[in-house]
């Protein structure tokens, strides 16, 4: 092993190493998948009340900010545990074969993390009832069994759809329920946009990693697919989410300012040529980018539509 692949040896860390090191283990750049969601679902439920609760708002942010980087932490410690990372091919994550921190302590971290959330989301019930705790356990059981247990979701075809579920209906519609108080059936409708994003960026990843995946045994959609059929389906994806926003605003479901989302497909655009380049590693980047600028600019439109009407 060359000395730059070698772990850091940690006692020599400083405190900025260290808090710099937890900082990337928490994936950051990721957690832009449960902002987005929790976002949407607020400015939804909030122009529907007329209103909006913000302290239920900022804690029901934070649970799923959790949940996302216990997420990633399960992930870095499944990967290293099944042999499937080493210094020279994990990207963002890294803390454990290139940083030299205990497996031990990620999994340890994880499930601190999980418990902080956890507690969080029994406050919160109290604005809720008692099915916000199922839910929340669902929503844990669906990060640990990303990478972790017998069967993950991440290595085989269905990670996509598992992720669509969770980060958009499941996600938008507690958030909504947060600042309306109750259910819509539009809810739902809604919230497709924003879990056909979330499932792009993990496909878009899985399509950025193909070579390495398939030497590894995963068997990713991307992976069943190939890489031109599955750049398709991303392609497919991108405009359906843009799509079924312009259809939500024509039949009333969204008012006219929900197509100030549309803004992102200029964004859509440019990943869709990075993977015809061979450019996986940016073209993953502007499936991220897509999707957080769908977002920002829905909520954006939402609050402004709000504005008009005097709410």
């Amino acid at each position: 092993m060359s000395m730059a692949c070698r772990p850091r040896n940690l006692k020599r860390q400083g405190l900025f190493s260290w808090v710099r090191i937890g900082w990337r283990l928490f994936r950051p750049l990721t957690l832009t998948a449960a902002l987005v969601p929790v976002l949407v679902g607020t400015a939804l439920g909030a122009q529907a009340q007329g209103t909006i609760q913000v302290v239920p708002f900022l804690v029901f942010l934070l649970c799923a900010l959790l949940i996302q980087g216990a997420t990633n932490m399960f992930n870095e410690y499944y990967d290293w545990r099944r042999g499937l990372d080493d210094a020279q091919s994990v990207g963002i994550a890294g803390a454990i074969v290139r940083d030299g921190v205990p497996p031990q302590v990620v999994w340890w971290v994880a499930w601190s993390t999980v418990a902080v959330a956890a507690a969080l989301g029994v406050w919160l019930s109290h604005w809720t009832g008692s099915w916000l705790l199922w839910v929340g356990g669902l929503c844990i059981l669906a990060g640990w069994g990303y990478t972790g247990g017998p069967r993950p979701v991440a290595y085989g075809p269905l990670g996509e759809l598992v992720v669509a579920v969770f980060m958009g209906p499941v996600i938008v519609g507690v958030a909504y329920y947060l600042q309306a108080g109750t259910w819509s059936p539009e809810i739902w409708l809604d919230s497709v946009p924003v879990g056909l994003l979330v499932a792009a960026i993990l496909l878009a990843n899985n399509l950025r990693d193909y070579e390495q995946d398939q030497a590894r045994g995963r068997k990713t959609l991307a992976i069943r697919l190939g890489q031109p059929r599955g750049q398709q389906l991303l392609a497919s994806m991108l405009a359906a989410s843009g799509a079924v926003t312009a259809g939500l605003v024509c039949f009333g479901h969204l008012p006219p300012g929900a197509l100030l989302a549309l803004a992102a497909a200029p964004a859509g655009w440019r990943s869709l040529m990075a993977f015809r380049r061979g450019e996986g590693a940016r073209g993953m980047a502007w499936t991220a980018k897509t999707h957080l600028q769908y977002g920002l600019a829905l909520v954006g439109g939402l609050f402004l539509s709000g504005f008009a009407l005097g709410r």
